[in-house]
């Protein structure tokens, strides 16, 4: 359990609460229970190091203050809207045979185990989170989803999940799924055989040789036609009558 060393707040005003962000104090209420609202403050460092944490929200807190343990849960934090620092904190008095709705993180193990992931299956997560209903001094940290031998198909519902004693989920009167596990949604066709792929290459191979021996037939067959018809002027010409010369007339 994470411990927080705090001290009483006496700040009254904005400018009081300004003076103690600058000394690098996070100004924060415990409320709940019997007893009366109780300001504190504590150092801003150690609530960083807590939010970079997972499950921050749902994990009890134990707070000293004056020398006296007190067990919280953190309920809300409050960022400043430019810089994104964190700014105030609200904390939930932890009162024994009480009760709490809380949304608990969903975590999944084993997925190397799962054929259903190795053959390229989506793990779909409907909920990240789920609301339960939980006795304070009965607050899960996380619900746990084990993957091992999960294949292609499968789907887990709330009812799959094994909680805690007296802790029961706020959506009732029906078995909410929380994730599935889907065929890809891209099938890899198959690599063709070497054998029928240098078959297919020999087949074009083939065919481009035919078109070559084509074309190379019909421009022999024009060449020819071509010489032909030379052949036929040149006999033309020969086949012409000559024109006879008369005699030049006699002079007298």
């Amino acid at each position: 359990m994470n411990s927080i060393e705090a001290n009483i707040r006496q700040t009254k005003t904005k400018g009081d609460l300004n003076t103690l962000r600058a000394k690098g104090e996070i100004p924060a209420v415990i409320y709940g229970g019997k007893e009366q609202n109780q300001s504190i403050s504590f150092s801003k460092k150690v609530l960083k190091t807590f939010i970079e944490k997972e499950n921050f929200l749902s994990n009890i807190i134990n707070i000293k203050i004056d020398g006296k343990d007190l067990n919280v849960l953190p309920r809300e934090i409050i960022f400043d809207t430019v810089t994104d620092e964190p700014i105030h904190v609200d904390f939930l008095r932890i009162v024994k045979g009480g009760k709490v709705r809380i949304e608990i993180p969903v975590k999944f193990i084993n997925s190397e185990n799962s054929p259903g992931l190795k053959r390229g299956g989506v793990l779909n997560i409907v909920r990240r989170k789920i609301e339960l209903s939980c006795p304070t001094e009965n607050i899960p940290s996380e619900l746990i989803v084990d993957l091992d031998g999960v294949d292609i198909g499968q789907s887990f519902k709330i009812s799959s999940i094994k909680l805690p004693e007296n802790v029961s989920p706020t959506i009732r009167g029906r078995d909410f799924v929380v994730a599935t596990l889907a065929a890809p949604t891209v099938i890899k066709e198959p690599e063709k055989p070497a054998e029928a792929t240098e078959g297919a290459e020999g087949a074009e191979g083939e065919a481009s040789a035919a078109e070559g021996a084509e074309g190379e037939t019909k421009a022999s067959s024009g060449e020819s036609d071509k010489s032909d018809k030379k052949d036929d002027v040149k006999k033309g010409d020969d086949k012409k009558p000559q024109t006879e010369k008369k005699p030049a007339a006699e002079k007298k």
